[in-house]
């Protein structure tokens, strides 16, 4: 969890609260994309990398780091995907958060896939037909666009 959200809970507890997002898709030449298997939630997960936007961050700034951090990769992002809101995460500890998450296309540079052993235990490419069920609506809405060819959309 951010510093900055950590903060937060601090003063609201559990109660609902909105939060900024921003991850990235990351394609490779044949078409599969990146997934990192998710091991802050009750039970192993899959989603895009990404976090939770600190203060002073862009949103592009967040997706960049966390890829970093998240995959041992450094990436370059060439279009926005898409911002989507409106829907509601219940975390394990009973945290509930009305997320808006805007995800990024973005292009491998350098570095070697690897988990950092708490947030992603697993990190493997997935091509459209074999996706596994992913962490929540948003990541699902987000990868169907995105293999439906649409970008820059926003809900």
């Amino acid at each position: 969890m951010s510093d900055y959200i950590s903060r937060l809970r601090s003063k609201v507890g559990h109660e609902p609260i909105i939060l900024n997002f921003a991850g990235c898709i990351i394609p490779r030449g044949n078409g599969d994309v990146l997934l990192q298997k998710r091991g802050d939630r009750e039970k192993p997960i899959w989603g895009f990398p990404g976090g939770g936007l600190e203060l002073g961050e862009t949103l592009h700034d967040t997706a960049v780091r966390e890829v970093r951090e998240e995959t041992g990769l450094e990436v370059a992002v060439t279009e926005l995907a898409g911002v989507y809101s409106g829907m509601v995460d219940h975390y394990p500890n009973g945290d509930t958060a009305y997320s808006v998450t805007a995800f990024f296309v973005a292009r491998r540079l350098d570095g070697d896939l690897r988990c950092d052993g708490s947030e992603s235990i697993g990190l493997e490419y997935f091509a459209e037909s074999c996706l596994p069920d992913l962490v929540n609506r948003q990541h699902t809405i987000a990868a169907c666009n995105f293999f439906a060819g649409r970008r820059g959309v926003w809900s």
